[in-house]
Order: structure tokens, then sequence, then C-alpha cells
């Protein structure tokens, strides 16, 4: 491990993004002010959107064949080094009732035991880790954490909880957040929203102030000014339903003959927000790789009778505007441009973790 630099050193926080996507975490480090070097996911078809949004290289690259010393020599020998990585959270988004096999057998659910092996091999003064709450139930996580301990590394033994909305974001969505280092504990930034109305706090952001101002299109239709602002076309009947739902109601607000058959059955009757819409005056739901599917959750549009366009998930991901995810010329892929958008880190989110990460090594390095 590394030690301190003397006091009044110049110190530059330099991070390599693990996972990086389309470039969601790196892209609120950055503007953290973190020195995000490069970007190494197995996906080629997020170098497109990584690199023309952000001042980092992409690197096409399975983390199982990355090597430390690849790592090590991206970084600058007098640069605080940040690993960062967020491994996918599919294999611990199902309910262990509903899984279908060992999640064992999923080949990315060993993907955090090579995050901890480069970080062995790195050694980097400051990892973080991000991904959903029931991570920390799985063995590989706890694991994890216990190679973290055994390398010397500081952090929270309970991991931060983090609901978005607490931090501007405006989505419900709840991250369980690591970061280590090898100083001291690193403190999350504290909260600066509220939803209920706490003195001291300001409100929590809405999908209103985050997408009302976009141009009205309908189911199918595509923007003029922006291609991402785009919504799925509806069946006929998906038509019919949504026009009959209510701001933050359920199927059951619909006439009987529009409801499906998993309605009408006892499992199926749990599942209420299924085909329903947005509150105009709340946070969304979490934005998933499937929001801008009707009947995927509660991602019909407030008022138009529509699922959520690209360019308004984009953004209630805290993306900015002009965040540019396909290359001009190329085909654009529903599947492909959902699943860039629903996994990624919200840049807010991110730039918080930056934030945090900034001051607690100016606190070490005395500047």
């Amino acid at each position: 491990m590394s030690v301190l630099p003397q006091e009044n050193a110049s110190v530059s926080i330099s991070a390599v993004d693990l996972f990086c996507g389309v470039g969601g975490l790196t892209h609120g480090l950055q503007k953290a002010g973190i020195n995000v070097i490069k970007g190494i996911d197995v996906d080629p078809t997020c170098k497109y959107a990584y690199e023309k949004n952000n001042k980092a290289r992409f690197i096409e690259k399975d983390i199982r064949e990355v090597t430390g010393n690849e790592i090590s020599a991206l970084y600058s020998p007098d640069d605080v080094k940040l690993l960062v990585g967020c491994a996918p959270c599919q294999p611990f988004a199902a309910l262990p009732q509903n899984r279908k096999e060992p999640v064992e057998k999923d080949v990315r659910w060993g993907l955090l035991y090579e995050f901890a092996r480069l970080i062995q091999e790195v050694q980097p003064q400051l990892v973080v880790f991000e991904n959903i709450t029931p991570i920390r139930k799985e063995r590989v996580f706890v694991d994890f954490i216990e190679k973290l301990y055994s390398l010397g590394y500081h952090f929270n033994p309970y991991p931060d909880f983090v609901y978005c909305p607490d931090y501007g974001i405006p989505q419900k969505r709840r991250r369980l957040i690591v970061i280590a280092s090898i100083w001291d504990k690193v403190s999350l930034s504290p909260k600066t929203h509220s939803c209920s109305q706490e003195d001291g706090f300001l409100s929590c952001p809405t999908v209103r102030e985050t997408i009302e101002d976009l141009p009205k299109i309908d189911a199918g239709e595509v923007c003029l000014k922006d291609p991402l602002h785009r919504a799925r076309k509806l069946t006929d009947k998906n038509i019919e339903r949504i026009k009959r739902s209510k701001q933050g109601g359920t199927w059951e607000d619909w006439d009987e003959n529009l409801r499906t058959p998993c309605h009408r059955k006892s499992s199926g009757r749990t599942y209420k927000s299924v085909y329903g819409r947005m509150e105009w005056d709340e946070p969304s739901p979490t934005i998933t790789t499937q929001f801008h599917n009707y009947g995927s959750g509660r991602f019909g549009h407030p008022e138009q009778h529509r699922a959520l366009s690209f360019r308004e998930g984009a953004l209630l991901q805290t993306f900015p505007r002009n965040y540019d995810f396909v290359e001009p010329g190329f085909p654009f892929s529903i599947k492909q441009i959902g699943t860039f958008i629903g996994n990624a880190v919200p840049v807010k989110l991110a730039t918080v973790i930056g934030k945090s990460i900034q001051r607690h090594v100016k606190e070490h390095y005395h500047e």
C-alpha cells in the first residue's frame, strides 16, 4: 500500500472504471473532478457512447482476462489510484424462490471475485463498488467484503444503502455502495433532499420537473429534434388500457375485459404496478432495462398514452440531455438502448460518490 505524500503536495485522483457500460459512473466522477483514465467493458457496443460523452478511452475486454499489471500501467506514479466497479446486477435481482437454477451457474455471478483479484493486484488507495441491495445476502459479496478487510481497507461495515431521491435523483432507486480507503472510513456526503418536507432539505425531484418539457409524442412516434425521444408502439388493447389508467393507479382501475389472464390469478394480483402510470409529482420508480416497455412495470407516461421514451428514461437516470447513445448511421436497437440506460449508475449518484472521495482525500492530504 502507498503512503501519504508530503503536506501541500499536488494531488490528482485518477480512476479506472471496470464494467463501465456507456459511462454513467465515469461521467459523474468526471463531473466531481476525478480523472477517469479508462473504462473497461466486454460489450463493444458501449464504446461509442462511452468515448463520445466522456474524456476517457474505452477498452473492450473481459474482466477475467484483465491483469493487475495492465491496470497499474494506466496510472501515473504520483496519482491517488481509484478503482471502481459495478458488476452486473442481474444474477442477484431475482428472488431466490423465483430462480430457475442456482445463481452460481450464471457466469456473471463470479465477476465480483475478479474485481477482488484486481484490487489485490493493483492495490489502489481507493475502491468503489455499487450494486443492488439484495447482493448483500450473497456469498460472493460476503467474500468480497472479507477480501477488502484482509487487504487492509477501511470502510463502513454496514455498506451505505442509498435512496436516490435523497440526493436529487428523480427515481426511487435503492443502491448499495461501498467506498473503501487505505487510510480511514469514507463517509458518503450527507443527503440533500427529502420527500417528507424535512426542514433544511430540498424537496425531492419529480418526474414533472425532469421530463414534462419534452415535446409530446405518441406511441410509436419519434421526435424529429431528438431521435432518442421515441416511444415504442402499443397494441390497440394496450392503448385502451393506458387510457383507462390513472397516475399512481393500478390495473384494478380498468374494465374487466381489459385485464390480462395473469391479473385474474392470485399470484398476479400482487403486481399492482404492472401497466401503471407514473405520477407527475413523485420520483419515478426504478428505471430498469425494460423501462420502455409499458407492461414491464409502472412505466406509463403520466399523461400521454404511451410508455416512457428512451430520452425520458435517460433523464430520470440523470444523464445530461445531450448524452449521445447511438452512433449516427447505425441501426437503433430497442433492447440495446434500454440496457445501456437501465444498467447505468445514475450520473448524479456517481457525482455524489466522487465528491465524497474528493473530500476524503483532501482531509488526509492536509491540503
